[in-house]
């Protein structure tokens, strides 16, 4: 038992650090906005102040949120629209429907994610759940054919054929074995998705689309102080450090969990 929680311990850290900074940070975060010499070490400031004078730590405090929450929104709604478009897709005898519901995928996976960011993203509103719908709507295509994929593979088997002769309804099926079945593809999936849509995410806010300019966003700080980057390092170092941290350490809960099922 021990050993086990061991293997989480280096996973669970790097998610909890960036995490805990992004939900209780706004909370300890003051609420003074004074401005002081931009650039600087010290003099009052843990990590010194930004590019305006802004004081470093107070604007970790305040930036997680708003990155770490808009990708983890936009993955929750990519899994809740394009898992259940997949489960039909791929259980599915109609040729037809099938056609219907992967065909117009295709045409937005044809478009470059990044160029579909900006094009959208650049032309709404700048509001989070615009962005979150435009990360979530970059993200579906590929969780679709994902679990269309799965779906197929698994709807194949015997005991499904077992289930249909027995007089189940497609929707116990679907739901009851299939969908069941499905947990360890979309596991290993949904660590590389959150990764991607923090990645997205982080993009739009390093191009200054889909945030307010003044908004307190970890990737925008690591934007907006690159130019001071070897004059005062901090105002860079701490939030690209804690976006990797994150990213990491997703991806090796994931990994960790996804092996503990496969020894069981």
């Amino acid at each position: 038992m021990i050993g086990r929680l061991r293997g989480y311990l280096l996973p669970g850290v790097l998610v909890a650090v960036p995490l805990l900074l992004a939900l209780i940070g706004p909370l300890a975060a003051s609420g003074d906005t004074a401005k002081d010499v931009p650039f600087t070490v010290g003099g009052g400031h843990p990590f010194g102040t930004d590019f305006v004078g802004r004081d470093v730590w107070n604007e970790v405090l305040l930036g997680g949120s708003s990155l770490i929450l808009v990708a983890v929104a936009a993955t929750a709604c990519t899994y809740l629209v394009a898992v259940p478009l997949g489960l039909v897709a791929g259980m599915t005898r109609n040729r037809a429907l099938d056609e219907v519901l992967m065909r117009p995928l295709d045409l937005l996976l044809a478009v470059p994610s990044m160029l579909m960011l900006l094009l959208l993203v650049s032309i709404a509103p700048q509001q989070r759940w615009v962005l979150i719908a435009v990360v979530a709507l970059i993200n579906v295509p590929d969780v679709v054919r994902i679990s269309r994929s799965s779906a197929l593979s698994l709807s194949a088997r015997p005991a499904v054929e077992a289930m249909r002769l027995q007089g189940e309804s497609r929707i116990r099926i679907g739901l009851g074995y299939v969908a069941r079945s499905m947990r360890r593809t979309l596991a290993a999936d949904l660590g590389t998705r959150f990764t991607g849509a923090t990645y997205l995410v982080a993009s739009a806010s390093f191009l200054g689309v889909g945030i307010s300019p003044q908004a307190s966003d970890w990737a925008a700080m690591v934007d907006r102080n690159r130019t001071g980057l070897f004059v005062q390092p901090w105002a860079v170092v701490v939030p690209a450090v804690l976006i990797v941290m994150l990213a990491i350490g997703v991806n090796l809960t994931f990994d960790r969990l996804l092996r503990r099922e496969g020894a069981r």
